[in-house]
């Protein structure tokens, strides 16, 4: 492919780098602007019920005393869930949408999973594999935003169980969900770290003419690498961790934009038809004969793409306004990201950018571009998303994008990896705050000085680093989202299906709820993650062999095996649900939850 074919590259190329650049630094203003709308939103709704800031408005004291009502309503509402106050609410509602949203991680996401429809169905299993999972995906976001609404705290799906299910079964539930969810969200972690690993070594090889190509040994050493540096920068305090959130959006978003021009327009005349691009199969598993079966097999990448969005019920007693900002997250990260900012009011989308969405489009752009997926699958790097951009945009261009999708996957200060790495330490804090981890009482101490729960921390880096001993497996990226994508969406259906169920009656609705569309939304919920979780239980290939064992059953029954027989060997006895740690509630546990270090 010539510098012609590609449109001028040369002359356009750096036209497109500062086009993107600028739109960095006003995406950047815009949404530290949206951060003070938002807090002023939130300061408005409550303040129409308190009587208290409005006599404080005359002395000249309404913000602070909007600030301090809105947070005493937040602790007054996790007091009535039975949980104290430990956390500073640093999260405003635009960083608590930017946290979730960061979590997936579009164009890094997409790169680090492409393999999956480029084997199970070629165009057809990049366009349609990404578009039907994200259409059932909606109700599913859509019931936790519900719940996290109703009842916002870093406990989120296992309290939620623990509240829906019957007497009888509450703590089984719970003990349940929380397994599943801490399973899912560790895996998480290491699956997003170990495919930075994976560009990182990508990059070595383009930029070294391919006298550097990494095997499994240097690549592992690589994720642990990245792995502490999450440690580092999620042991930080809350505040620190919110405000950088807000300018890895702008790069997340931007980078994905630019990724589908890129694609696009730099393929020239080099491209397949409309008719390919939408219509052309190839099944190439080389077992599986039956083609629909291969096709199943490409909702893998979207469905772990498309995880994590819990983490904004995970972070809710960091959040102001929680019972507000929680549900949006949740609802936005995965279909709606705002843009437009018109002086204090957040209006409408403009550029709409979605985690489902921009993902799509930037299937359907690659989709384009790629003339042929085998000589693809073919190739010597161990991503070939870079092998794509390398043959549209030449070296030059394929190692600028793929340093700015780097940056969205492992830019230390806060992107994909870390927050994830935040979000399985809150759901770690906040099963061990309620006594049901070995050694709860280190796992559960909250920092003095940064006001985090830095033990659990490092706790979820660990486990992650030995997780990723998986990748000396050829089938390594494959197992690692299965067993993310089954955890966690175990753990997301479960409370669902009780609060369609038994929990009918008892949820109390937050200021977000669902009403008469709960249960048929519920219904097609469950029904999804049951269909999604016998398929991730199978193997890439028909014939399987040690190389390319589908990992993720092996530990995940590892897992509830120890989990099942801990519950039936001591955990009944002691675990009845999620503690009451506040004055007059059921039951206190023996110590303080907050120890300093």
């Amino acid at each position: 492919m010539t510098w012609i074919r590609r449109l001028d590259y040369d002359e356009h190329w750096q036209g497109v780098i500062d086009f993107g650049i600028e739109v960095t630094a006003v995406g950047y203003v815009l949404l530290s602007s949206a951060r003070s709308s938002a807090m002023a939103k939130d300061a408005k709704e409550d303040v129409s019920v308190s009587t208290e800031v409005a006599s404080n408005a005359h002395n000249g004291h309404a913000a602070h005393s909007d600030a301090a009502v809105i947070d005493h309503a937040d602790n007054k509402l996790l007091a009535e869930l039975g949980y104290k106050a430990e956390f500073k609410r640093e999260f405003s509602r635009i960083e608590t949408i930017a946290f979730a949203f960061s979590i997936m991680g579009v164009i890094a996401s997409v790169s680090s999973t492409l393999s999956f429809p480029l084997v199970s169905g070629g165009h057809v299993g990049m366009v349609f594999g990404w578009l039907i999972p994200s259409l059932f995906v909606m109700p599913i976001a859509l019931c936790m935003a519900e719940l996290a609404s109703s009842m916002p705290t870093s406990a989120g799906l296992y309290y939620f169980s623990a509240r829906l299910a019957p007497p009888r079964w509450s703590a089984l539930a719970s003990w349940i969900t929380a397994w599943a969810n801490i399973t899912g969200q560790v895996t998480l972690v290491c699956s997003i770290d170990f495919t930075c690993a994976q560009m990182i070594t990508t990059a070595l090889a383009v930029g070294s003419d391919g006298s550097i190509n990494l095997g499994n040994g240097p690549t592992f050493g690589i994720l642990l690498a990245i792995l502490f540096v999450h440690g580092l920068v999620c042991s930080a305090a809350t505040k620190v961790i919110a405000r950088l959130n807000l300018f890895y959006v702008v790069i997340n978003v931007g980078t994905t934009i630019g990724a589908i021009i890129a694609l696009y327009v730099c393929a020239g005349d080099n491209k397949v038809s409309t008719r390919d691009a939408f219509t052309k199969f190839e099944n190439n598993t080389g077992q599986y004969t039956g083609d629909g079966w291969a096709f199943l097999l490409a909702f893998t990448a979207p469905m772990w793409t498309l995880t994590g969005y819990d983490s904004a019920a995970h972070i809710s007693e960091e959040t102001a306004n929680a019972s507000r900002a929680a549900p949006l997250a949740i609802i936005t990260s995965d279909y709606t990201f705002l843009l437009l900012i018109n002086q204090h009011e957040i209006l409408s989308p403009k550029g709409v950018a979605t985690t489902a969405a921009l993902g799509w489009l930037t299937l359907i752009a690659a989709s384009f571009a790629l003339v042929s997926v085998p000589a693809l699958l073919e190739s010597n790097l161990s991503l070939p998303m870079g092998q794509l951009f390398l043959d549209v945009l030449g070296k030059k261009g394929m190692l600028t994008i793929w340093a700015f999708i780097i940056v969205v996957q492992v830019e230390p200060w806060f992107v994909t990896g870390a927050a994830q790495t935040v979000d399985a330490s809150r759901v770690v804090f906040a099963f061990a705050r309620d006594g049901a981890l070995p050694g709860s009482r280190y796992w559960r101490r909250i920092n003095a000085r940064t006001q985090t729960p830095v033990h659990a921390v490092w706790l979820v880096v660990c486990v992650a680093g030995v997780c990723g001993v998986l990748g000396f497996s050829d089938a390594a990226l494959s197992s690692l989202a299965g067993m993310a994508v089954i955890g966690l969406y175990t753990s997301y259906a479960t409370p669902i299906f009780l609060r369609i169920t038994s929990g009918r009656e008892k949820l109390v609705p937050g200021p977000f709820s669902l009403g008469r569309w709960g249960v048929p939304l519920g219904c097609i919920a469950v029904s999804w993650v049951s269909f999604i979780v016998v398929l991730l239980v199978f193997p890439s290939v028909q014939n399987v062999t040690a190389q390319d064992m589908n990992y993720a059953i092996v530990i995940l029954m590892a897992v509830f095996i120890y989990a099942g027989l801990h519950w039936v060997l001591s955990a009944h006895r002691w675990f009845t649900g999620p503690l009451k740690t506040t004055e007059g509630s059921i039951r206190s546990p023996t110590n303080s939850n907050y120890e300093k270090d």
